[in-house]
């Protein structure tokens, strides 16, 4: 199973002066086939996530950092997950480059889309 992929959502904001990352994943039994989207369980990990910030808001106010990049769902072996997301994720924290960010995660990854919902539409994924 160490050839697994691992699905993440991960949003890109901050709160009280601080930057922030929270994610939320799953691991997968096969990979998303390359111009498909994450479908089910990337709806769920989304879901998770943001009822986790809706709850996270009652400390203090939060706001995007990344605009429409704020919210992404990632596809990453199992292993780059472990050894460099944590480095990655500190990196944008310190410094706050979402351009450099998606770069590295375009990189390492295995699909990376955003999520976007438009008025009377249904839940979209774009593939960055």
């Amino acid at each position: 199973m160490a050839d697994a992929p691992y699905l993440i959502c991960l949003a890109l904001l901050e709160q009280g002066g601080q930057r922030a990352m929270p994610l939320n994943g799953l691991s997968q039994k096969e990979a998303i086939a390359p111009g498909s989207g994450p479908g089910e369980a990337g709806k769920t990990l989304a879901l998770e996530l943001l009822i986790r910030l809706w709850q996270r808001s009652d400390a203090q106010p939060m706001s995007r950092c990344g605009g429409d990049t704020s919210l992404l769902l990632l596809q990453l072996p199992l292993a780059v997950m472990q050894e460099q997301l944590p480095a990655l994720k500190a990196r944008w924290i310190r410094e706050g480059d979402t351009t450099e960010l998606l770069d590295q995660l375009r990189q390492r990854g295995e699909g990376l889309w955003r999520l976007s919902l438009a008025r009377y539409e249904p839940l979209t994924f774009t593939a960055l």
